[in-house]
């Protein structure tokens, strides 16, 4: 058995994690962390977990930890992982972050975007940017460190990826428009996601300014081979889980002056997913829909091009703390140590 500690427990995608790894046939969870609920009976916090969980909540020593577990899962704010890692940590256990302290290679791109110093910036260069989609082949059993994608990004990039790779889109043009509910924004109280100024509202956010740009600017970069720069706007709906992604891209014109056809774009898509177990490629201009996948690792991706404009306009939908967190974690986790990619995921999309 795989003996899994999780920092951040008590979050939402940390939580998720303890969800997920309940029914994994191949883990046992042997630290449930919170800094703020020590000594806690972790089912008195969550109390879907009566009956379930009779462990308590232990502190977020990672000293400690690494010395109990295989496998550390990090569902914390940033910056805090890269304060306290250390080559002893990671000599010891595997660690799968799902803060972005990792997630860019860049130093100066995450500290401008973040705000804040990097305090371990020797583990960037070996960390592996966990979309096990794109990434795959990087992350082996000797892999010591993932970092795992951001929702918006996961959802952003999965969606445009096949096109930008294929050459069929001018990278540069680029524009994605992303929709969220509101557990995306964490568990801690604050004030734009108290009920009353959520509730029958829909909002941007981060205008221009938003953390996950780079990162999605960064990976969609490698698959055209040159330095990105994209438009991304996320917006926050009323609902619990997932995201929406609508992104928009010129066509990139022939030498005989004709554009990609319908068959050519989604050629590309089925080309990079049709062996992907959680990428579900749905028919020419089906519109993917979060409820379709709520609760679950799964990615419906799609698109439809707009003759008048010679633009495709790409879609796609995940469940954010799944795919766009715990569950691309523990998907990480099953490629690390060798087992069936889909282990312990195979989560049907709840309904209605």
């Amino acid at each position: 058995m795989i003996k899994a500690g999780i920092i951040g427990s008590t979050g939402y995608a940390g939580a998720e994690i303890v969800r997920i790894l309940l029914n994994h046939p191949e883990v046992e969870i042997v630290w449930y962390g919170s800094r703020s609920y020590v000594d806690e009976q972790y089912a008195s916090i969550y109390r879907n977990m009566f009956k379930l969980v009779e462990a308590k909540c232990f502190d977020d020593n990672l000293e400690v930890l690494c010395k109990e577990a295989d496998v550390i899962f990090t569902a914390t704010p940033q910056g805090y992982l890269a304060g306290v890692l250390t080559e002893e940590i990671l000599a010891n256990c595997k660690v799968i972050d799902l803060s972005a302290d990792y997630r860019i290679k860049d130093v100066a791109t995450y500290e401008k975007w973040y705000k804040i110093e990097h305090k371990s910036p020797q583990f960037i260069e070996e960390a592996v940017y966990g979309l096990c989609e794109i990434n795959r082949d990087k992350i082996t059993d000797k892999t010591r460190l993932i970092a795992n994608p951001g929702c918006y990004t996961t959802c952003s990039i999965l969606t445009a990826y096949p096109l930008v790779k294929a050459g069929l889109i001018d990278p540069a043009s680029i524009i994605i428009d992303a929709k969220s509910g509101t557990s995306g924004a964490g568990r801690g109280a604050k004030l734009p996601n108290l009920f009353c100024e959520v509730n029958e509202n829909i909002k941007a956010y981060g205008v221009t300014n938003h953390r996950h740009t780079p990162e999605i600017e960064e990976q969609l970069g490698y698959a055209c081979g040159q330095q990105l720069t994209l438009s991304f706007t996320p917006h926050l709906v009323p609902m619990n889980r997932g995201i929406l992604a609508t992104e928009y891209a010129t066509l990139v014109q022939k030498e005989d002056g004709t554009y990609p056809t319908a068959k050519e774009v989604m050629k590309a898509y089925h080309d990079c997913y049709d062996k992907e177990y959680f990428v579900r490629v749905l028919g020419y201009g089906d519109c993917p829909e979060t409820k379709w996948v709520e609760g679950s690792n799964f990615v419906d991706v799609s698109c439809i091009i707009d003759e008048r404009t010679h633009r495709v306009i790409m879609m796609g939908a995940l469940d954010n703390i799944v795919k766009g967190a715990a569950g691309q974690a523990v998907q990480n986790m099953n490629i690390l140590f060798g087992l069936e990619e889909n282990m312990g995921l195979k989560l049907v999309p709840s309904f209605p």
